[in-house]
């Protein structure tokens, strides 16, 4: 079968690979849509040494069950594997799990013609959802699990308060498109990249702001902060705009740099709550809010073919990319 390889550091490339067999339990997929995720990105720069090359990549991932009990279906996929048995596992918390592992990490991803899932991790999709829609249903319950667990700690009701996302990938997008579904009103999103500011402005979902040329953001300001990078500087950023008795919902891993006002969080009751991944029931959610509409046509999403897919991940990497998310075809667009 044809499949998209990470090779090593910025190299990725077409090969011909072995057609993957069900073992029990599982399902044998014809994969139609694969999106890139930041996570991806950072093997693809060799900043994850959980992936390992040569490997195929990809997590997101929409297609048809050519084996197995929904043979037929068309199907997303939970791309998350858990024990099933460990403490959390058996609390509902199963992406909680120590023992987690996850296709295109520990076992062949979606960049490919074909894929074996386990049975359990199927979710079938409607007719009337495209292929590229239905693969958003894993970063898309990333962003909603992120949003709903702020939710809770918020003192006042989320349509009441003003939020900022730093971000404008796809899970910032994401996360801003749910924050303006669920009625919030004042809504910023921070972005660094002029191409990625521009796509954003397309899509309506808040004001834009550029880190870099813009007057900063006033000083505790915002009720809610969802930081979709995860890095030190965001992060500090977060602690200085964020008011007494706000959210900081922290969901990007870039880096474990210092940055976060530990002080002013103790002296302001401000709760810092991190966010990994998503449970079954945000899944089933996140793919119920895609089917019907929820999150707007999601015309932003760009499609590319499979074989165009090492070009992508070096778009995304210089730049170019102006899309939040990219999602590769292994064969006919559906």
């Amino acid at each position: 079968m044809k499949a998209l390889v990470y090779t090593g550091k910025l190299g990725m490339e077409i090969r011909d690979e072995p057609m993957p067999s069900p073992g029990e339990n599982q399902s044998l997929i014809q994969v139609d849509a694969a999106g890139i995720c930041g996570s991806d990105m950072h093997a693809y720069h060799g900043l994850d040494p959980r992936r390992v090359p040569p490997m195929i990549l990809g997590h997101e991932i929409a297609g048809k069950v050519l084996e197995g009990p929904m043979k037929g279906k068309r199907v997303a996929i939970n791309p998350l594997i858990s024990c099933m048995q460990c403490r959390e596992c058996r609390m509902g918390h199963n992406h909680r799990c120590p023992h987690r592992d996850l296709i295109g990490l520990g076992r062949a991803g979606g960049y490919s013609e074909f894929l074996v899932a386990d049975n359990i991790n199927l979710f079938e999709i409607s007719d009337k959802l495209s292929a590229k829609n239905a693969s958003l249903m894993e970063p898309t319950a990333v962003s909603l699990h992120a949003v709903v667990m702020a939710e809770k700690i918020l003192t006042r009701p989320i349509t009441e308060s003003r939020a900022l996302v730093i971000g404008g990938g796809a899970i910032g997008v994401l996360a801003a498109l749910i924050l303006k579904q669920k009625g919030v009103r004042e809504l910023t999103i921070a972005e660094t990249s002029k191409a990625r500011r521009d796509t954003l402005k397309t899509i309506g979902c808040g004001e834009t702001h550029d880190p870099i040329a813009d007057s900063p953001l006033s000083e505790s300001s915002f009720d809610l902060v969802v930081d979709a990078v995860g890095s030190g500087r965001t992060r500090s950023e977060a602690s200085r705009v964020t008011r007494a008795g706000g959210v900081i919902s922290h969901i990007g891993l870039q880096d474990n740099e210092p940055g976060l006002d530990t002080r002013k969080l103790t002296l302001q009751e401000i709760t810092f709550i991190g966010h990994y991944t998503y449970t079954a029931t945000d899944l089933q959610a996140a793919l119920n809010l895609i089917d019907e509409g929820g999150l707007g046509d999601l015309s932003w999403v760009e499609s590319r073919s499979l074989d165009d897919g090492a070009q992508a991940f070096d778009d995304i990497h210089t730049g170019i990319a102006s899309a939040p998310k990219i999602v590769l075809h292994p064969a006919e667009w559906t």
